[in-house]
């Protein structure tokens, strides 16, 4: 004879399990939306910013490496600038800018808002 403790633990299971995955599942698609409404909103700010030209200094440069679950991945590059003002603005680079860069570069940088348009070394 086994003491009951009044409750069926497939009973507690089958209850919890649905809701528990309607959890995860809001939270999983919420992420997404709320990552593509970020970067639809920064793709607007930067299309309604004006595109600027400004005298800057590299002062650093960074990758972000990150891979994915099935194997893939790649690398996001970016880099530092300091203004005249002493102000400093990161940016990300397209790739096929982000060799041509080194520390120390001075130049004039284009941009709007935080997309990096180009820069012209002196």
């Amino acid at each position: 004879m086994g003491y009951d403790m009044g409750f069926d633990t497939f009973s507690l299971f089958s209850t919890l399990f649905p809701i528990l995955f309607m959890v995860v599942f809001v939270i999983v698609i919420g992420t997404f939306v709320v990552v593509a409404v970020k970067n639809v909103a920064e793709w607007g700010r930067n299309n309604a910013s004006p595109r600027l030209s400004s005298q800057a200094t590299v002062v650093a440069k960074r990758e972000h490496h990150y891979s994915h679950h099935n194997g893939g991945g790649g690398t996001t590059y970016y880099a530092t600038f300091e203004f005249e003002s002493g102000d400093r603005m990161e940016l990300r680079l397209p790739d096929r800018d982000a060799g041509l860069l080194a520390e120390g570069d001075r130049g004039m940088l284009h941009f709007q808002g935080t997309r990096f348009l180009g820069f012209d070394r002196q």
